[in-house]
């Protein structure tokens, strides 16, 4: 079983900081993603997704929509959903401004509670699920709404790395990374504002094998794994030599490609199913005595 994560934030706060860096996380991700996707982790998602023409396609926090519309250009029948209502503004219009039409819900990822059950044949979600304060909850939720056998791609950032508390210590680009408390404490962390942004970044650290734990409890196998890194057909794409070094070197973020094996059903469903067929049986035994 695993412990409470340990936070100072409410579920409302972090959605006012989402909805304020809206326009801004626009900016960033653009069309076609911010360079760390462009370089180091879309490839690994794509080539894990394989040809996704004609399949029904989960978005799971989909913020600005540039995902959205991607999958929707590759021919799969899209949905996306965010729990951000300046997030799924932006992605409508977006969407609208390129004629796609994707169906956008404004829910939360640990719920999904606009979506049925077994409906979707692969789920993304695309550095999502360091952000969630339930992480459990989402990936009991992403299971719901599989298909038997359905496929989720998760991609986040990798949790033995943490960027915001990395240190270039040498001219050579020696990096190094400072825990201020133990890898292993599930925890809020807090990153300064940077590139477009005013406000800091609130997310909530878990250890790698957290993430195994919670895939498994939810009824997934682990497909495939990958620590994505440029591949040199994309050398040229890189700004300076500084910044290959970095996308050859560092692991910026992990991705899983999960399989649905079980059906895992609510909880409160089974208890009250178990309820009803044991007062059912001791009606039957009752009328059979009298």
């Amino acid at each position: 079983m695993t412990e409470e994560i340990m936070a100072n934030i409410s579920e409302k706060e972090i959605l006012e900081l989402w909805d304020n860096r809206a326009r801004d996380w626009d900016i960033q991700v653009g069309e076609d993603g911010d360079g760390n996707r462009i370089l180091n982790s879309d490839p690994v998602l794509w080539s894990f997704a394989g040809n996704i023409a004609g399949l029904s396609v989960l978005d799971a926090g989909c913020s600005t929509g540039y995902l959205a519309r991607q999958l929707c250009l590759k021919g799969a029948s899209v949905t996306a959903v965010d729990f951000s209502p300046q997030m799924i503004e932006i992605a409508q219009f977006r969407a609208s401004q390129n004629n796609l039409d994707i169906d956008f819900h404004l829910d939360s990822c640990t719920e999904l509670k606009s979506l049925p059950d077994e409906q979707f044949d692969l789920i993304i979600s695309n550095y999502v699920l360091m952000d969630l304060l339930d992480l459990e909850g989402a990936i009991r939720a992403f299971n719901r709404v599989l298909k038997p056998s359905g496929i989720a791609i998760l991609v986040f950032l990798h949790p033995c790395f943490p960027q915001g508390d990395s240190t270039t210590v040498n001219e050579d680009g020696t990096v190094c990374y400072s825990w201020a408390s133990s890898y292993f404490e599930r925890r809020q962390r807090n990153d300064q504002p940077w590139n477009y942004f005013t406000t800091p970044f609130i997310w909530f650290h878990r250890p790698l094998s957290d993430y195994w734990k919670a895939f498994k409890a939810a009824g997934f196998s682990v497909d495939e794994f990958e620590e994505p890194r440029i591949t040199p057909e994309r050398y040229h794409l890189v700004e300076n030599d500084q910044k290959l070094f970095n996308s050859k070197t560092r692991p910026y973020s992990v991705v899983f490609k999960l399989q649905k094996v079980k059906i895992i059903r609510n909880t409160s469903l089974q208890e009250a199913t178990s309820t009803a067929a044991l007062l059912s049986s001791e009606a039957e035994m009752l009328n059979t005595s009298s």
